[in-house]
């Protein structure tokens, strides 16, 4: 027992050691477009974890690409990072499109699932918003700002520079195990286990990597990178767009409802900065506004709900063109496009209706109420005088048939303060 307890002892403290040699690591997890949520995820989270000394970071990255200013935030976020930055490009079947070639190959450590894919990080992918429709020479200047940007990126990193300019000027992607192979990224990692245990002992800079009993702390999201990312796909800007559409008709068909109008100003404005960040098509956009304003044409104006038709085309093809040149991860399926136009064509063609129904339906106020009636008379009617009982009121009354009292009259018209009636004949 004697011998027992100082080993108890030693290896207590040996375990202590051991724990206290593995600081933690930082996780942050990025899936869909790049922009200004995750930007400001990336480098809060690399404040965060330099300020608890972690070990390093790791981001597990699955992204189709997105805005060229925030790639090059995160970029800098890298560069300035005073602890080791990792890109694990997971889990299998992810991909690291467009932007998320940059921010792979800007990290201290690249790593890749099995079965993902990096590359084709042509600038019009990256949310140029409209960057198709630029001349020649803007598309050339774009491209190759990019391609140097990309070069600059992987000769500080010390990857293959010949690959990362092809992969913006020709589009070029490449699955996990050719990155590998070409050094495009340093290791492939089944999960993240096998990540840590293969960063254990790398030695990047002056920081040797202990990571094999690293514990594993992830960071969270903010509730409002959460909210914006989220916003940051096709579908919801398709949806945001549909909201801006109803909300805005709806408050000019009945004005002073207010929150229809509130509703579609606030979606009008996310669907505009969305479009800065998405790779949007303008003549998609022009398609949607031609077909908003046909719709509100046909609301006030009798064309019988012919406009609204071509609103219908002119919205299925503005969303069909919505995304048309963009990556396929940017692609609205046909199904939803289908789905939207539908709904939108019941939503329009219901509100048309319903005005063209008001307005073949007969007056409800006013004195044309009373046309067609049929009343008693009060007294003797004749051309000269007379007296009727309408709507709770006694009227003057004239008739060029002569009417006894109590007689049933038809109302032919108004006149003035006189009704001109004509017996009723049973």
């Amino acid at each position: 027992m004697k011998y027992l307890i100082p080993f108890l002892t030693a290896a207590a403290i040996l375990g202590a050691a051991a724990r206290l040699s593995a600081a933690d690591v930082g996780l942050i997890q990025i899936k869909g477009t790049i922009g200004p949520a995750a930007a400001n995820y990336v480098t809060r989270a690399v404040a965060l974890a330099e300020n608890r000394g972690d070990t390093c970071l790791v981001i597990q990255l699955d992204t189709p690409g997105g805005l060229l200013d925030s790639t090059k935030e995160i970029v800098q976020t890298f560069y300035a990072a005073k602890i080791p930055i990792i890109v694990y490009v997971a889990p299998s079947g992810a991909y690291a499109a467009s932007a998320g070639t940059f921010i792979t190959m800007a990290a201290d450590i690249a790593a890749m699932a099995p079965n993902t894919s990096i590359g084709a990080a042509h600038p019009v992918e990256m949310g140029a918003g409209g960057a198709e429709k630029l001349d020649d020479t803007m598309k050339q200047k774009m491209e190759n700002f990019a391609s140097s940007e990309i070069e600059a990126i992987a000769q500080k990193r010390g990857r293959n520079t010949e690959w990362a300019t092809n992969a913006v000027k020709q589009s070029a992607s490449i699955t996990a195990e050719k990155a590998r192979e070409i050094k495009v990224i340093d290791l492939i990692a089944t999960d993240l286990p096998d990540l840590l245990k293969q960063l254990d002992g790398r030695q990047i800079g002056q920081t040797t990597l202990r990571t094999a009993r690293a514990q594993v702390v992830e960071i969270p999201m903010a509730g409002s990178e959460k909210l914006f990312q989220i916003l940051w796909t096709p579908e919801v800007m398709l949806l945001l767009t549909l909201a801006a559409m109803y909300g805005l008709i709806g408050e000019l068909s009945s004005p002073g409802a207010i929150l229809p109008g509130v509703i579609g100003a606030i979606a009008l404005v996310l669907v505009l900065y969305m479009s800065a960040v998405l790779p949007v098509d303008l003549t998609g956009l022009a398609f949607i506004g031609l077909a908003m304003i046909l719709f509100i044409i046909d609301i006030f104006a009798p064309t019988h709900g012919v406009l609204t038709f071509g609103g219908i085309v002119s919205f299925f093809l503005g969303a069909l063109l919505l995304f048309s040149h963009a990556g396929p991860a940017f692609q609205l399926s046909l199904p939803t496009i289908l789905c939207a136009t539908l709904v939108t064509a019941a939503f329009f063609l219901f509100i048309v209706g319903a005005g063209l129904r008001a307005q073949r339906l007969p007056a409800r106020v006013g004195r044309e109420i009373m046309l067609g009636q049929t009343v008693p008379a009060l007294q003797n009617v004749d051309r000269s005088s007379g007296r009727v009982f309408v709507e709770g009121e006694t009227w003057n009354a004239v008739s060029e048939t002569p009417v006894q009292s109590g007689q049933l009259v038809e109302i032919v018209s108004v006149e003035g303060l006189t009704l001109k009636v004509k017996p009723k004949l049973v």
